[in-house]
């Protein structure tokens, strides 16, 4: 079987402000690393500095750009080393996100949680709208998938227009 990977939609999201933010916290934990380790000392300080940036540093590299592209099959969500496939036969609604302030603001990059009682991932920046897509049949134990972009309107509608399309086929 030949796919042919025929673009519908392609964005490609980034964000200075996240990048920012990642790179300030890698600089910061590596400075207090290079400052503790001065100390001649190996303690559990120095692991937890070690610890963070290397994190933030995994975060500032792998998060820098959100790659979504829709295809007549499928839409693709692609962060860093992580791609995430929803089949368009598996899409059952998909809308503007409203989240609680609170979860809205919760974190860049790609989080898991609980919204209104049902399980989400997201990827996601801080600045940017996000379109939220409600799943026909869970995906493990994610029910919905939010992501960031620049264009929430035009996304929905051509989703809409791929889904329906794909229901008449």
């Amino acid at each position: 079987m030949v796919i042919i990977d025929n673009p519908i939609y392609e964005e490609r999201v980034s964000s200075d402000w996240t990048e920012a933010l990642f790179l300030s916290f890698t600089i910061l934990f590596f400075m207090l690393l290079i400052w503790r380790m001065g100390t001649g000392s190996l303690d559990i300080l120095n692991a937890a500095f070690f610890f963070f940036f290397v994190f933030f540093f995994f975060y500032s590299v792998n998060y820098r750009t959100l790659i979504i592209r829709l295809t007549p099959e499928s839409l693709k969500l692609k962060f860093g080393i992580f791609t995430w496939t929803i089949p368009l036969d598996n899409i059952r609604e998909c809308r503007l996100d409203d989240l609680p302030i609170l979860m809205r603001y919760g974190g860049a990059g790609i989080h898991f949680m609980f919204i209104r009682k049902r399980y989400r991932a997201s990827f996601n920046f801080l600045e940017h709208p996000r379109v939220v897509i409600a799943f026909n049949r869970k995906v493990g134990i994610v029910q919905d998938i939010s992501f960031s972009t620049r264009r929430p309107d035009d996304v929905i509608q051509l989703l809409q227009n791929a889904v329906s399309a794909r229901g008449a086929v």
